[in-house]
């Protein structure tokens, strides 16, 4: 039996290629699946837009946990750590992690 990882093929079209800027997530989850919606927040503004929203399995959501940590590792060993800049207290800068759903069921 072949161990050898699957090649999958992944297409990639211009707009998604343009990505989009987001510095704020809020996260819910039921169940069945983890919510995360992108948001961006703006001086002079009153509230973040949600730019795109992403559902997947917990099984995606843990896995996506555990590459972002390797990634930002192999990042670190390539370019030193990753400094918090700006934090005030308690405060957290950057990703703001919230909840969007509550203990909102879906069906």
């Amino acid at each position: 039996m072949d161990n050898k990882p699957q090649q999958i093929p992944i297409q990639l079209d211009e707009k998604e290629a343009e990505g989009i800027y987001s510095n704020f997530v809020l996260t819910s989850y039921t169940p069945a699946e983890f919510v995360l919606d992108f948001a961006r927040m703006l001086p002079g503004l009153k509230k973040a837009k949600v730019h795109s929203r992403i559902v997947m399995t917990p099984q995606s959501a843990k896995s996506l946990v555990a590459l972002l940590t390797q990634t930002v590792a192999n990042y670190e060993d390539k370019f030193g750590e990753i400094e918090l800049k700006g934090r005030k207290g308690n405060q957290p800068i950057g990703f703001h992690a919230g909840s969007n759903l509550g203990s909102e069921k879906k069906n």
